[in-house]
């Protein structure tokens, strides 16, 4: 069988550079072995799961020069390849499952699983978040019945009780967990929809995978996945975990830290060239004396046994020195060509232009009323900062007032609009007591560093949802700096 990869985000939010660095390495294995590279799109999370979310992903990968063999718009013998286009065959498989004795129905009712979680909760048992097995012991006459006149149930996997589960991995050996800790996971949910346990697997096995290659944070799903193999009697593949990417406190990188979204690296000017090589450093190196080659050499000097396991860290201030020097390797003309190609394209200017248009009294005054569209950080004069803080408001309301908008409200909009935008801020602003006006002003000082800008709503759209996010979440740490008062006497360190 020929080697074949294979990446499968979830389409729920905005592009994770983790996908990009899963995609890598097996993109790179694919092609060292002369094998395929797949994506797959497991959108079987039916309430975050959006067609917005799955474009990025294309155009992010295809950003990136990561091109997949087969897979949505590529097509090929094993398609379609988007989960919610598959369900009739998961469901089928569960059927063979349960029929087989390796899984079973389950009939609990929600308010019986909430008790349940209490209980063990009380008794401060290790597996207090798991299922106790109560509907496996229903006999299977009994059990058909139920189901026969349409009871709610689930179909769980019955995982052994005793003993280990034991797993080779590429990396790391053999894996192996305590058969207790692991409960009975639901394959397929009472609305007929199956999990993503039972879909990643079928899934694999069907397109022939034979190298599942992922993060670390999946080894805790590992006996659950190589105990569906088994039931079914299929041949498993290689297992390959890879180590996770680490803020520098080591903690699993996030966006509260650094910017996870590889939108915001593209909308910043990060070459894609550079964020590969620098992702490829993570956890694997061409030599020992050698930072520095390109995707061609990475993959032909590419040994997946020699990923190493400490916990990469991914240092933004190393990424962006990285890609300066990508840039100065660049000659004139391809600086022109890229800056033309993003930062300064032609789609983003005529995006900016409507709203300077009527502002502008000479040309040459576009690019100073201009100037927050096209830099990283905006920096605030004295007026500036003192409008920050919102009216009847300290430092520390606004800036909390701010963090939770942008948590509850704007970090889950995909719908980056003016109009969207506008109702989302208004929304938060009824549920949590804030005059709307009082809360204009700091946003507006946030993302654009001024007063006085085009009409905000439509500003923010055309910054796009990276920018203003991460504006924001600066705002949020200038005003915890600040004394707690409505008029800041002190300027705070690096403002």
């Amino acid at each position: 069988m020929a080697l074949r990869t294979r990446i499968a985000p979830s389409p729920t939010g905005d592009p994770h550079v983790g996908t990009a660095y899963v995609a890598l390495f097996n993109y790179a294995w694919a092609r060292k072995n002369g094998g395929q590279f797949v994506l797959r799109i497991e959108d079987t999370d039916r309430e975050r799961s959006n067609a917005t979310s799955e474009r990025m992903i294309f155009e992010s990968l295809h950003w990136l020069g990561l091109t997949w063999d087969e897979g949505p718009d590529v097509g090929g013998a094993h398609g379609p390849y988007r989960q919610s286009e598959r369900f009739p065959i998961y469901r089928e498989h569960a059927e063979q499952l349960v029929e087989r004795g390796a899984a079973y129905p389950c009939f609990c009712t929600k308010e019986r699983l909430d008790a349940l979680r209490e209980e063990q909760r009380a008794k401060k048992l290790p597996q207090a978040t798991g299922y106790d097995g109560h509907c496996r012991t229903i006999p299977r006459e009994e059990a058909a019945g139920r189901r026969a006149a349409r009871e709610a149930h689930v179909i769980r996997l019955a995982m052994p009780r005793e003993g280990e589960t034991v797993v080779a991995d590429l990396l790391r050996g053999e894996i192996r967990i305590d058969n207790r800790l692991v409960d009975d996971q639901i394959l397929i949910k009472s609305d007929g929809y199956p999990t993503y346990h039972l879909a990643n697997v079928v899934d694999d096995h069907l397109m022939e995978i034979t190298h599942v290659i992922r993060a670390e944070e999946w080894i805790s799903s590992l006996p659950k996945h190589a105990m569906l193999y088994r039931s079914f009697g299929w041949e498993e593949p290689v297992f390959c975990h890879l180590p996770l990417l680490r803020n520098a406190d080591k903690s699993k990188i996030s966006k509260r830290k650094n910017p996870v979204s590889l939108n915001y690296y593209r909308r910043a000017g990060y070459l894609p060239e550079a964020i590969l090589n620098y992702l490829a450093l993570m956890g694997w190196a061409i030599s020992a004396d050698r930072e520095e080659f390109s995707l061609a050499e990475f993959v032909a000097s590419f040994d997946l046994k020699n990923v190493t396991l400490g916990g990469p860290v991914f240092d933004l201030e190393k990424l962006t020195w990285m890609n300066g020097k990508y840039i100065r390797n660049l000659t004139i003309p391809e600086l022109l060509a890229r800056l033309r190609a993003d930062v300064l394209s032609d789609e983003y200017l005529l995006k900016v232009l409507p709203l300077a248009h009527e502002r502008i009294d000479k040309l040459e005054d576009f690019a100073e009323y201009a100037r927050f569209f096209f830099v990283g950080e905006v920096a605030y004069d004295d007026e500036a900062l003192g409008k920050l803080v919102a009216k009847k408001k300290t430092a520390a309301e606004t800036a909390k007032a701010l963090a939770e908008m942008l948590e509850e409200s704007l970090d889950p909009l995909l719908d980056w609009t003016a109009a969207a935008l506008e109702a989302a801020i208004r929304a938060y602003c009824d549920a949590n007591g804030w005059k709307p006006g009082d809360l204009f002003m700091p946003v507006r000082i946030a993302v654009t560093g001024k007063a006085a800008t085009p009409p905000l709503f439509e500003t923010m759209e055309v910054l796009g949802r990276e920018v203003c996010r991460r504006r924001l979440r600066r705002a949020v740490e200038v005003l915890r700096a600040m004394k707690a008062q409505t008029q800041p006497s002190a300027r705070p360190e690096g403002v």
